[in-house]
């Protein structure tokens, strides 16, 4: 999933999802935490690579990964391609009203789009990229 798009949340805490990533995150999609203060946002198939991936690990480490399972909530689009965010999984985002959708490979992260502006804008300098860059042998 690639690109950043800018919604609101309305009253009821529905996030109109961008017509692009909808079709790559398909109509049922999964939503949880993130190791950052954003929702991770996976398709059912990429949620099942996931889940794959924690079944292949050590028994002690998959416990690990609990905080992941038990928060994560399956969201479906209604006919308006609204989905209705959870309000705890809201509240540990810090999401309220405006909303940076962000593509991230296999899923998307939905910031608050006062703190994206902040993270976007530390990771997108020329010297954090090149250092990225070397860092990762790229």
């Amino acid at each position: 999933m690639t690109g950043e798009y800018q919604h609101t949340l309305d009253s009821k805490g529905r996030l109109f999802i961008p017509a692009k990533l909808r079709e790559e995150l398909g109509d049922t999609f999964y939503l949880t935490v993130s190791d950052e203060r954003c929702l991770w946002a996976y398709s059912a198939a990429s949620w099942q690579s996931f889940v794959e991936r924690v079944r292949s690990m050590p028994y002690v480490d998959r416990k690990k990964m609990r905080p992941f399972f038990a928060c994560a909530a399956r969201c479906e689009l209604d006919a308006q391609g609204r989905a209705l965010l959870p309000a705890p999984l809201r509240e540990f985002a810090g999401l309220t009203k405006c909303v940076a959708v962000v593509g991230c490979d296999d899923h998307a992260e939905l910031w608050d789009s006062e703190a994206w502006k902040g993270v976007h804008a530390g990771e997108t300098t020329p010297e954090y990229l090149a250092s990225i860059m070397k860092e990762l042998n790229f």
